[in-house]
């Protein structure tokens, strides 16, 4: 429980809330001293002003009426409740008028000046001690007079807003640091919750994920890149199992076939039965390097190794050159390839891999596209420009595939209950795939009604 508490001061989320805490109370502690000292010296100046007026004022009186008109005006304003002090003495320092009893021991009688001091004030509870400021001055004749005012209630002020000060600035530091903690662990909890899921993952449970709040905060951002990149890095695993299996299952045949005939060739010893062993043997041999091309090239492809090959490519020459390679298959074949193409499709790709992948689609027009009333394929290779992308698409008139597998068959060695009659390895659209996830388009197969229309999506390219 200990080793718990102190890691709430050691995480990034509590160091931050000090920070902000110590500038949010230096910056207010400079504010309330700013204005504390503006207050009390506005209050101690305001004091200071009355008391050179009554100062002037006594002066005045003493130009017009001499000493008895200080004294008369001493008499009757020491009569009022003001807080006001005064003081008249002989020169040597008894007592004539004013409301202060005595001539203070702060005052040096041969001087002039301010200074303060304290005095007791009688209230209806006995004596309070008070705090005074004065300026006193000898008077012709070397009568001293004493004025000055009570600045005990100014002095009071000035302590509740020190006292405010410190206690505000005490409340903040204790809520800041509270506040840290309370932050600091939540944001703890949520980040050992995530290190329990990495570590869950790690053990081998690729289902698991990391928890996401909802509160779309920078930890549920986080948790869901992470839930992505594991998506990916399950569906990764799986196709490496699928493939691992498809691979087995797939070049167990071929194998056995080469087995069997290599046996039967030894059986018979005849050198007509070796030479048609050894010929299907290259045959089967030709398929199986053929499966590992497309298998190779379909791994560099979702690694993302072509991708510095990339360059601008008019895909309209591509489809042309396609197009004109394969035409003449489809009229020995019965049928007919035509092109649909507008005018120029710049894209950014890999001419090789584009070129493959296209290749692939009119190939599997070729094989699984026959028109059921005649047999033959009808394909037709279309290019065009919609927005920022530019479509290229193959079309024919065959059984085409149902909605239900559109899916299912871009991945490996995923074959159709009706094209197993026909040569292949069912890399051909999982190969596709891959061209157009390196090229950062998409495949979407169609309805062509009747037959398929599968269509490559790559954004556009400026120029060539």
């Amino acid at each position: 429980m200990q080793h718990n508490y102190w890691k709430l001061f050691r995480t990034s989320t509590f160091r931050l809330s000090a920070l902000y805490l110590a500038v949010f109370i230096l910056s207010v502690g400079a504010i309330l001293a700013y204005i504390y000292w503006n207050t009390a010296g506005l209050l101690e100046r305001q004091t200071d002003e009355t008391i050179r007026a009554e100062v002037q004022g006594l002066a005045d009186q003493y130009r017009i009426r001499g000493l008895a008109g200080v004294l008369d005006t001493v008499r009757r304003r020491s009569s009022d409740d003001s807080g006001s002090i005064y003081l008249l003495t002989t020169p040597e320092g008894v007592r004539v008028a004013g409301n202060l009893v005595t001539v203070p021991d702060e005052i040096a009688v041969e001087n002039s000046g301010w200074t303060e001091f304290a005095f007791n004030v009688k209230t209806s509870t006995g004596t309070e001690p008070h705090r005074a400021r004065v300026y006193y001055t000898e008077l012709p004749g070397d009568n001293v007079l004493v004025v000055g005012r009570d600045i005990e209630d100014m002095r009071q002020f000035a302590t509740i807003i020190r006292n405010t000060l410190i206690t505000g600035t005490l409340i903040a530091l204790v809520l800041g640091i509270g506040g840290g903690l309370l932050t600091s662990r939540n944001f703890l909890r949520r980040v050992d919750a995530i290190t329990d899921a990495s570590r869950s993952i790690m053990q081998g449970d690729l289902s698991g994920r990391m928890p996401v709040k909802g509160t779309s905060d920078e930890l549920d951002r986080l948790a869901q890149s992470l839930n992505q990149m594991l998506d990916q890095i399950e569906r990764l695993m799986r196709g490496m199992q699928e493939v691992s299996s498809n691979v087995a299952h797939d070049l167990r045949t071929p194998l056995t076939r080469i087995k069997a005939r290599a046996e039967s060739a030894l059986r018979s010893g005849a050198d007509g039965d070796f030479k048609a062993a050894l010929e299907q043997t290259i045959d089967e041999s030709d398929r199986l390097l053929q499966t590992f091309s497309a298998l190779l090239s379909i791994a560099k492809t979702e690694s993302g190794q072509p991708r510095e090959g990339l360059q601008p490519v008019d895909a309209a020459v591509i489809l042309n050159e396609v197009a004109e390679l394969y035409a003449p298959f489809a009229e020995d074949q019965g049928g007919s390839l035509k092109t649909a193409i507008a005018g120029e499709l710049n894209v950014r790709a890999n001419r090789q891999l584009l070129a493959q992948a296209i290749t692939n689609l009119v190939d599997n027009a070729l094989k699984y596209g026959e028109t059921p009333a005649t047999g033959a394929p009808e394909i037709l290779v279309t290019g065009n420009i919609e927005g920022d992308n530019a479509v290229i698409a193959v079309s024919d008139r065959g059984r085409g595939i149902a909605p239900q597998d559109r899916e299912h068959v871009l991945e490996r060695f995923v074959r159709l209950d009706e094209s197993r009659s026909k040569p292949g390895n069912g890399l051909g659209l999982s190969l596709v795939a891959g061209v157009m996830k390196l090229h950062g388009g998409r495949v979407v197969l169609e309805d062509n009604e009747p037959g398929l229309r599968v269509k490559l999506i790559l954004p556009r390219h400026p120029s060539v």
